[in-house]
C-alpha cells in the first residue's frame, strides 16, 4: 500500500501555532486500518502528522517509535491530550471525539497545546 500522502495543515487557532504542516488524512477502512504502520521514525519528524476521521482512539501496536496525539470533537476543540504513546500502547477511547491527530513526539509540549484549544484543519483540494 504506497503511503499517505500529505494534503493539508492542522493550526491551533488557540495559541497560534500550527500543529502539522505536511498533514496526511486516513479516513478510508484501509487507511485508518494502517494509521502510520510503515512509516518510520525519521519520516514522520518537521511539520508532518496524520488526521484519522473518523475516530475515537488509536494504537501503536507494531510501531516503532512513539507519537504525541491530540483527540478532537466535531467542531475542532481538543478534548483529550495524549502525549508520548510509547509503541505497542493502546491509547484511551475518547466517545465525545470526533477524529484524532497522531503527531510527532513532542509536538503538543512544544506547541503548548491545552484541552479547549481549537484545531482548524486546513486541506487542498484534490486536483
Amino acid at each position: 500500500m504506497p503511503p499517505l500522502t500529505p494534503r493539508g495543515q492542522a493550526f491551533n487557532q488557540t495559541r497560534q501555532l500550527h500543529l502539522a504542516t505536511n498533514l496526511a488524512v486516513a479516513q478510508t477502512h484501509w487507511t485508518r486500518l494502517r494509521g502510520l504502520l510503515g512509516t518510520k521514525e525519521n519520516d514522520f519528524r518537521n511539520g508532518a502528522g496524520l488526521w484519522i476521521r473518523p475516530c475515537r482512539g488509536v494504537h501503536t501496536l507494531a510501531m516503532g517509535f512513539p507519537i504525541d496525539v491530540v483527540y478532537l470533537d466535531r467542531s475542532g476543540m481538543v478534548v483529550h491530550l495524549e502525549p508520548n504513546l510509547q509503541p505497542w500502547r493502546f491509547a484511551p477511547v475518547r466517545l465525545q471525539a470526533a477524529s484524532v491527530l497522531e503527531l510527532p513526539i513532542h509536538t503538543i509540549a512544544q506547541t503548548e497545546t491545552a484541552l479547549g484549544d481549537r484545531i482548524e484543519i486546513k486541506l487542498k483540494e484534490d486536483a
